[in-house]
C-alpha cells in the first residue's frame, strides 16, 4: 500500500525518457500543431488515434501533449487500453517542452 501511495506522487523525468527514446505524440490539432510544438514531436491528433496506431511502436516509451493536457490523459488512455505498456501524459505541450530541456 505505502509503494502505491508513494507512485502516486511519483515525479516523471521527462527529459530522461526522451533521452533514452521515447516518442512524444502531440495530440492537438494540425492547426494547433502548427502553431508551435515540442521539436521532434510528432502530430496525430486524438481524432484520428486509433486509426494511427500502427504508427507508434509498442515497444516504446511514448509521452503524449496537448494544449492544457486533456486530451493527453484521453490519448494516453487509448494507448493504455491498446496494449501500449510504457505511456506518459506529459501536459501542455509548452510545460513539456521546458520540462525536457
Amino acid at each position: 500500500m505505502i509503494d502505491f501511495i508513494k507512485s502516486l506522487f511519483k515525479r516523471v523525468d521527462y527529459a530522461q525518457l526522451v533521452n533514452e527514446g521515447a516518442i512524444i505524440v502531440d495530440v492537438r490539432t494540425k492547426g494547433e500543431y502548427q502553431q508551435g510544438a515540442v521539436k521532434g514531436s510528432i502530430n496525430i491528433p486524438l481524432n484520428n488515434l486509433n486509426n494511427s496506431l500502427s504508427r507508434l511502436n509498442k515497444n516504446k516509451t511514448i509521452i503524449t501533449c496537448c494544449a492544457s493536457g486533456m486530451r493527453s490523459a484521453s490519448a494516453k488512455r487509448i494507448l493504455k487500453s491498446q496494449g501500449y505498456d510504457e505511456v506518459y501524459n506529459g501536459g501542455s505541450w509548452a510545460s513539456l517542452q521546458y520540462k525536457i530541456n
